[in-house]
């Protein structure tokens, strides 16, 4: 077995399947750029009307540590953990579910040395990707609009990565559940409301003391925590919660997907 894996998947080490999965996306989707640019456009189109709308309307905002930062750049941080949080899901979620319930990709990968570990590890993989790419253009955006506020901007990039891990090793792993595309509708009504009330376009201590507590458990808004504290430089120990938070949900979603791939695809 060692040797036929050595042949089929040259250059990589045992265990390293998915890098092959990866490597067979993007051959898939390098024609098909158009996919990425939409992707990338729908929250700069959000930055662009509260720029040139919304934040004529609303006050300066204070951060934890005294900051003062105008509306716009309260908001971008939180469009940005959106767009990375987007681009994982869709991945994640709709065109998995096509590839395991109607073309069969993952029974024919099988029949090579790739196992659902593989799998699993690159498919969220490649969503990762995928979410780094939306956000990358993003933040260069951001950045080209004056909105990052401090040097710790750079680290915004690497904490995208880690929103598209979290949210993409879910996504999958709920993904392995779902019956038919109407199962669907429970992700858009989860991904809605999550980008609505996360502290996305408002701070937490607007919400009723009661809610506050369910807002900071959601993971977007860890998400969002974790990236204005960085662009803006306000940095609180909220960042160290929410990076500890991110890692455990996408481990998490990575385990339970590969053995919900090897239940239903081996058993």
């Amino acid at each position: 077995m060692t040797t036929l894996a050595t042949r089929v998947l040259p250059g990589l080490p045992a265990g390293f399947g998915g890098g092959k999965l990866i490597m067979r996306n993007y051959l898939v989707y390098r024609r098909n750029w158009i996919v990425f640019a939409t992707g990338f456009l729908e929250p700069v189109f959000y930055l662009f009307s509260i720029g040139i709308g919304v934040a004529a309307l609303v006050d300066e905002f204070v951060m934890p540590n005294g900051q003062v930062v105008e509306y716009t750049a309260f908001v971008a941080p939180a469009l940005l953990a959106a767009s990375a949080m987007n681009g994982a899901i869709f991945d994640s979620t709709f065109n998995i579910f096509f590839r395991l319930k109607y073309i069969k990709l993952y029974d024919a990968m099988l029949a090579t040395p790739l196992r659902p570990w593989d799998i699993a590890s690159g498919e969220i993989g490649w969503a990762l990707i995928r979410g780094g790419i939306y956000s990358g253009a993003f933040l260069a955006v951001m950045t080209a609009m004056g909105l990052t506020g401090s040097w710790w901007a750079v680290l915004a990039l690497p904490a995208t990565l880690l929103i598209g891990y979290a949210f993409a090793g879910v996504g999958m792993a709920l993904t392995t559940f779902m019956r038919s595309w109407q199962d669907f509708e429970f992700v858009q009504l989860t991904i809605l409301p999550m980008f609505l009330f996360s502290a996305t376009f408002y701070p937490l201590h607007a919400y009723p003391a009661a809610l506050q507590w369910i807002v900071e458990i959601t993971p977007l808004y860890r998400a969002v925590v974790l990236c204005r504290e960085l662009v803006t430089g306000a940095l609180t120990w909220g960042s160290v919660v929410s990076v500890a938070y991110l890692v455990a949900m996408g481990s998490a979603g990575l385990y339970l997907a590969s053995r919900r791939l090897s239940r239903l695809l081996l058993t």
